[in-house]
C-alpha cells in the first residue's frame, strides 16, 4: 500500500532550522561541543543532537509531559541531566517545516524580551 503524496514530507534539516532561527532578532549560532546551537545572549533555545536527527528546544516545563505523552513517536524528554531546564526534544523526521517553524519561534519567544518578540511577530 502506498502512502498518499499529501502525507509524505521531507525531513527537516539543520539548514531549514537555520533559515528560521537566523531571521529571528538577536539570534546567534554557535558550535558548542560539536553541536549546533541557536541562542539569544547566553540562553540557548534550539540545539541539535550530534547526529542532527533530533532537536532540543525551549518549552514550558509544566507542559512537556503532556506533549510527550500525546505524540511519543515525535517528542521525547531530554536526558535526566537536562530535565531541570525548560526543554523538550523532537525527532526531525517526524515534523514538517511549518511545525518546525512554530516550535523554533515559540522557543525563541521564551528567551527574548516580550517587546522584541511582539515587535518582530507583529510585522
Amino acid at each position: 500500500m502506498s502512502v498518499p503524496a499529501a502525507m509524505v514530507h521531507r525531513m527537516v534539516t539543520v539548514e531549514d532550522v537555520r533559515r528560521v532561527a537566523v531571521a529571528l532578532p538577536r539570534t546567534e549560532e554557535h558550535l558548542i561541543r560539536d553541536r549546533i546551537k541557536f541562542r539569544v545572549g547566553r540562553l540557548v533555545y534550539v540545539a541539535f543532537s550530534r547526529d542532527e536527527r533530533s532537536m532540543g528546544f525551549g518549552f514550558p516545563k509544566q507542559e512537556r509531559a503532556a506533549l510527550v505523552a500525546t505524540e511519543p513517536e515525535k517528542f521525547f524528554l531530554p536526558p535526566p541531566s537536562d530535565l531541570r531546564y525548560h526543554w523538550v526534544c523532537v525527532r526531525l523526521a517526524a515534523i514538517d517545516e511549518p511545525e518546525m517553524r512554530e516550535l523554533v519561534t515559540d522557543a525563541w519567544r521564551m528567551v527574548v524580551p516580550k517587546g522584541v518578540a511582539a515587535a518582530h511577530l507583529d510585522r
